[in-house]
This record gives structure tokens, C-alpha cells and sequence, in this order.
């Protein structure tokens, strides 16, 4: 489960995201969309416990992904699309799906 209360990243005087709240439930597959500059790889990142919010908490499984002692264990995360490895099928990005949620898995491609 992914847990976002009141999540918050300024850059100087750039609100890049702004007081976001979601709950993904386990086995939901959610997206981000929007417009470029709308803060999608910066909640990201925070999600990932890869930058440090300005205010509020993101968590997964109920921790702080920062504090966890192998966090790429239970997230999967592709933040670049340039990082993405040609030959590696998509659900290698997802790590212990189990075999029946890595059929559903396809790579756009």
C-alpha cells in the first residue's frame, strides 16, 4: 500500500507539488498523468525516498521508504524513461507480483 498525507516539495519559491493526499491499495495499478512541470517525478521521488519532502509523509507498507533496509524490494519504480532497458520486458520492473499480475503486465513500447 502507498500512503500520501498532505506531501509537499518547494524548490526556492517553486511549489513543485503541493499538499498531495492518495492511498493506493495493493494490487491497484495507478498512474500519474499530467502536463510536464505538474510534479509527477518529484512525488515520485518521494515516494521512493529518494528526495525529502518539504512537508507532509509518503509511505509504503507502512514505512517511510527511506528507512526500509531494501527498498527496491518492494517498489518498483522507473522514474527515467530513458533508464529503461530495451531488452528487459516490463514486468521485471515489478518486483514480487507473482506470476498471474506479471501476465497483465505489458510494455506500451
Amino acid at each position: 500500500m502507498i500512503e500520501v498525507e498532505n506531501l509537499s516539495k518547494r524548490y526556492g519559491e517553486k511549489l513543485a507539488v503541493g499538499g498531495l493526499d492518495l492511498l493506493v491499495r495493493p494490487g491497484v495499478v495507478t498512474g500519474f498523468l499530467g502536463p510536464n512541470g505538474a510534479g509527477q517525478p518529484v512525488t515520485m521521488r518521494m515516494i521512493a525516498g529518494r528526495d525529502e519532502p518539504t512537508a507532509g509523509r509518503a509511505g509504503v507498507n507502512g514505512r517511510d521508504d527511506r528507512a526500509a533496509p531494501a527498498p527496491m524490494a518492494e517498489l518498483g519504480v522507473l522514474l527515467e524513461a530513458k533508464a529503461r532497458h530495451t531488452g528487459r520486458p516490463a514486468a521485471n520492473h515489478f518486483p514480487r507480483c507473482g506470476a498471474r499480475p506479471r501476465q497483465r503486465v505489458r510494455s506500451l513500447a
